[in-house]
This record gives structure tokens, sequence and C-alpha cells, in this order.
């Protein structure tokens, strides 16, 4: 049965997204995620302050959360995060298996501040010759023999 959003949650990642900016560690997201009514784990945007390209406040919230389970799968969690989740953040939350996720501020919103994440959208529907970085296959063959070993592993960990 899903659960119904609690306000008091996105408050927080509001909060962690606010105090992040004041504290001048980094952007202006924060996220928590929640499982059985508790905080299972939360993060801040932390892009400029340790370099990290995909340091989201989402992913940083999913990371700590899965480290705190002990489990990659976030089965039974909800997401809450201060603004609608970007295209990369959107995926992190659906290869974590969260059952659901809540969100403050708009795409829009985050983009009259700057955040303007449109053109990744934009860019995801396009040939991939025609991306502002194309890409290009090569090595296709042996590329496959990662997908060989692991179909036949016996001790593989399925995702």
């Amino acid at each position: 049965m899903q659960q119904l959003p609690n306000p008091e949650f996105l408050r927080r990642a509001i909060a962690l997204a606010t105090e992040n900016v004041t504290s001048g560690k980094g952007g202006p997201f924060g996220a928590v995620v929640v499982r059985n009514g508790k905080i299972v784990g939360e993060g801040a945007n932390s892009v400029t302050a340790i370099n990290d390209p995909t340091a989201h406040a989402e992913v940083n919230a999913i990371r700590a959360a899965a480290k705190a389970l002990g489990t990659f799968s976030l089965n039974g969690c909800q997401l809450y995060t201060s603004c609608e989740p970007c295209p990369m953040c959107l995926a992190a939350a659906y290869w974590a298996r969260l059952d659901a996720i809540y969100y403050g501020a708009t795409a829009a919103d985050a983009a009259r501040a700057g955040f303007d994440d449109a053109f990744l959208y934009e860019e995801l529907c396009k040939a991939h010759n025609l991306r502002k970085i194309p890409s290009a296959q090569i090595l296709g063959d042996e590329a496959l023999s990662s997908f060989d070993a692991w179909m036949k592993a016996p001790n593989k960990v399925e995702y």
C-alpha cells in the first residue's frame, strides 16, 4: 500500500537545500529518503564542494539510504526532494526502485534560478550523432565478452 506523502519530510529536504546555500556548501537542493515513516538517508547538493558533477542532493540521499540499509534496492522507500529531479536523479530513483517521488519546486522554478535541465531531455531524444556530445559504438563484439561472463557467473547478484 502506497504511503501518503508527509509534508514534514519535504520540509526537511527544503531545510537541507536552504542550509546548503546559506552555509556556502553548494546549490539549493536537498533530499531525504524515507522508509516506514523514518528518514533513512538525506543529502544536499555537493557538486561544487567536492568537484563531483553527480553529487546532486537526490543521488547523495539515495547513496546514504542504500548504505544505511545495506542494500541497493530501496523498495518500500520514498524520495522527498526540494525540487523536481533532473534526468540523472530521476534515473537514479528508478534504478534504486523507489516507491514514490515527492518534490517541492518544479523544473521551471529551477530554470528561473539558473538551473535549466530542459536541454538534457531534448538531448535524450536526439540521434546519437546529433547530440552535443556525439557518441558512437566501437568494439561492440569485444564488449560482449563482459556480458557473456555475467550470464555464466554462478555468484552474480541480480539487480
